[in-house]
């Protein structure tokens, strides 16, 4: 026993600069263990989770468009709290892996390691790039991270790769476009392989494809089994297709290239990007390639479906990290040539105008709530004005309704107050945007009639159904109002 305790120490051991980086990290975070529900995605996680903590089937039971982890993870936290404490740490075991990883890439240089890990563990925790929230990049990073790690500083045998892939799968698990980093290595692989290493490269890339294969296998085993293969199909993949580029077009007919050309454009300058690399292969290090190819493959991920959300800029901030520290560190012929890949990586949320979070106003609004200066309903009006509603109407259902009995929301917040109240609705979406995407509204109505939830709620920002109005009119009448929003009670006749 004491000498898997040596051993792993041995394998963890951090210098004193970051272990001191690791407790700021921490301190960093711990607003958000204060946050409010209130963030649209994490609400549609957490309702599904406790979907899960209850026993309703993913996908079958209640919907969303990502593979299953995230979810999963939901269900274990059981809470925002936990959820956001998860995240922490995680976090940290990420920071460690790309410190681990920097330090093999560039041995001995202590300088690059710190300026590279700092700028990494500082855009995946503030709030500039969502890094305060729970999503799904912030938790697909790291085992992207290990992937390469064990790579690069190990044989690259069966075990190793296999191990790789396996890593790469689970990142996928929680997002699909996990999978495009893998194009990174590939790439590296191919720019440095001679024809007599075309067998050699052949057999790596099958090893670490299998990896990534079988455990996304697997699940489409287990949800056939579990009765949801089709609902697990379209909704952790096909849908996502739809995805794609789907931002700036959305709803417009036009012709596959019309509609998809931007696309092509993006994978063509990511592949010129890799002939580059190629051509330029005997001036380059390996090291500086790698990193290259990799921030390319991880910009068309990025940019799939150009929508500006900013923590889909959180898949390459890795290889942004390490150019920049390679730019401020490494005064080498390579530290003018970061230039080139960092043009294009700030170009991006440029051009497609990404949002962005203020920090400053994140953190003084917390300093000042935690003082005492502004009182809890005024700092959680500072994350949306509906957030005080939210409390009070989940408040009402939970002390109205048991875990088992259904309910309807409709409006913009429904998430929210699914995720709020631990309270579900009869069918399977939990967001408004689900039932007008995926669903009609006469398979609602229906399903409303059959299932008679005991409450409908009507929040006071909910977009116009008069088919719902017309069957609140027959079926239910208004027990309350709670700041505009409308609880309607079955009439159980």
């Amino acid at each position: 026993m004491k000498s898997f305790w040596y051993k792993l120490i041995s394998i963890i051991d951090t210098p004193l600069w970051l272990e001191i980086f690791f407790a700021m990290l921490l301190l960093l975070r711990i607003p958000s263990f204060f946050e409010p529900y209130y963030y649209g995605d994490e609400m549609i996680y957490l309702a599904l989770g406790e979907g899960v903590r209850q026993g309703i089937p993913l996908y079958s039971g209640l919907h969303d468009n990502k593979p299953p982890l995230l979810y999963l993870t939901a269900a274990i936290a059981g809470n925002l709290f936990w959820f956001k404490v998860i995240l922490s740490f995680w976090s940290l075991i990420t920071v460690y892996g790309f410190w681990k990883l920097v330090n093999f890439l560039f041995p001995n240089k202590n300088t690059l390691h710190k300026v590279s890990t700092v700028i990494f563990g500082l855009l995946i925790t503030l709030p500039l790039l969502e890094g305060n929230t729970v999503n799904a990049e912030l938790f697909m990073i790291g085992p992207i991270i290990f992937a390469f790690w064990i790579i690069l500083s190990k044989v690259n045998n069966f075990k190793n790769l296999f191990l790789a892939g396996v890593l790469f799968s689970v990142a996928s698990l929680f997002k699909i476009p996990a999978a495009f980093d893998i194009l990174g290595i590939v790439i590296f692989w191919l720019i440095f392989t001679k024809k007599d290493g075309i067998e050699n490269f052949v057999i790596k890339s099958f090893y670490l494809f299998l990896g990534l294969i079988i455990p996304i296998g697997l699940t489409f085993i287990w949800y056939y089994f579990a009765g949801s293969f089709k609902e697990y199909l379209i909704a952790a993949y096909l849908q996502n297709f739809g995805y794609v580029s789907s931002w700036q077009r959305s709803g417009v007919k036009a012709t596959f290239l019309v509609k998809n050309g931007p696309l092509l454009i993006r994978a063509g300058i990511m592949f010129i990007g890799f002939l580059s690399l190629w051509l330029s292969r005997k001036k380059l290090s390996k090291n500086f390639i790698f990193v290259t190819a990799w921030l390319l493959a991880t910009l068309f991920a990025v940019t799939l479906s150009e929508r500006p959300y900013p923590h889909y800029l959180v898949q390459a901030v890795a290889p942004i990290s390490i150019l920049l520290g390679i730019l401020i560190t490494n005064k080498t012929i390579e530290q003018s040539l970061t230039v080139i890949p960092l043009a294009l990586a700030f170009f991006v949320p440029f051009y497609y105008k990404f949002w962005y979070y203020p920090t400053s106003t994140y953190f003084q609004r917390f300093i000042n709530f935690s003082l005492g200066k502004i009182d809890k309903q005024t700092y959680f009006n500072g994350f949306s004005p509906n957030l005080n509603t939210n409390y009070k109407l989940a408040d009402f259902l939970q002390k109205s309704v048991q875990k088992s009995e259904k309910i309807f929301v409709w409006g913009n917040d429904s998430a929210a107050i699914y995720s709020l109240s631990k309270r579900l609705p009869p069918f399977k979406y939990v967001a408004d945007y689900h039932i007008n995407d995926f669903a009609s509204k006469e398979e609602i109505i229906k399903t409303l009639e059959k299932e008679k939830p005991k409450f409908i709620v009507i929040t006071s920002n909910s977009f116009q159904f008069p088919e719902l109005n017309r069957f609140l009119n027959q079926k239910y009448y208004i027990i309350s109002e709670i700041d505009s929003s409308q609880i309607w009670l079955y009439i159980n006749k």
